[in-house]
């Protein structure tokens, strides 16, 4: 009784921190629109972190693009996630190629299973207090929109754990589609495929995602997303798809700050999770 009502006391601590966080960076947002707004051009980073379902873009040849979130996951059993810094540095190597490195650190871990950061299965009953993984890989462009040609990418990476309860490397696969529609809206779709080493055997872990997204005005983005993360191969394969709205504001046309939520749509799915997060070019 008394570890439920400790996990209780820390799930409202949690919930109530994203809170604040949300109020804090649409505060932050507004402001910046108060402050910054202008007639410049469009400002669009192409970042990843945007949302679940990544950009169909490379970075430009010769700049980088770094990014970086804190998210919070209020997990259906055991202690809330906190992941940070969910760092992505992603180098452009020419119009079709970057390469990618990353890194990220979770204390009361049970997988990300709301970003991009792909790592091993874990203990899944709330028991693993933290982990860090290194994560580095490329992303190929492999089509430009031409008609119903949609805007693709291929991306390639691997993700090793440097702590925790994670097992073994995990080669993980990403294919993204997307078409710019009228008015500037946009929709892309993914499918990623993660091969996983679990406590007692490998398994698959598939993972599609579509998100519709729509600008408010030059420099402000929202979206609107579906994605779900479901293994095969395990004694209980687990289904956790989600609901995901979020927005982006660029602050300049090198910098902007983001934040996605999301509630999960079965009992095996985090009730509910935010992140907040930075992306800067140089």
């Amino acid at each position: 009784m008394r570890s439920h009502e400790h996990h209780s006391v820390f799930g409202r601590l949690g919930v109530a921190a994203a809170l604040i966080l949300a109020i804090l960076i649409s505060a932050i947002m507004i402001l910046a629109i108060l402050l910054c707004a202008d007639n410049a051009a469009a400002f669009e980073l192409d970042a990843d972190r945007d949302a679940f379902t990544p950009s169909t873009y490379c970075v430009e040849p010769g700049r980088s693009l770094t990014e970086g979130s804190y998210v919070f996951i209020d997990n259906p059993t055991g202690l809330p996630t906190n992941n940070y810094p969910e760092l992505l540095v992603r180098l452009g190597v020419n119009e079709w190629w970057e390469w990618r490195i990353g890194t990220n650190y979770g204390v009361g871990s049970q997988g990300n299973i709301v970003t991009s950061v792909e790592v091993g299965e874990g203990t899944l009953d709330g028991s693993t207090l933290y982990e860090s993984s290194v994560l580095y890989g490329f992303k190929l462009a492999t089509s430009h929109q031409q008609d119903w040609i949609p805007d693709s990418c291929f991306i390639m990476e691997a993700s090793t754990p440097t702590s925790g309860d994670v097992f073994g490397t995990v080669p993980v696969a990403t294919y993204v589609v997307g078409w710019g529609l009228p008015a500037d809206w946009r929709l892309d779709g993914a499918i990623r495929y993660a091969y996983s080493e679990g406590a007692a055997e490998w398994f698959s872990r598939w993972t599609p995602s579509v998100v519709l997204r729509a600008p408010v005005t030059e420099r402000w983005e929202v979206h609107a997303e579906w994605f779900g993360t479901f293994t095969q191969g395990l004694e209980h394969n687990t289904s956790r798809p989600f609901f995901s709205p979020g927005t982006h504001y660029s602050l300049s046309k090198n910098l902007e700050i983001g934040l996605r939520v999301g509630w999960g749509l079965t009992d095996e799915a985090a009730p509910f999770f935010s992140d907040a997060g930075i992306a800067i070019q140089y």
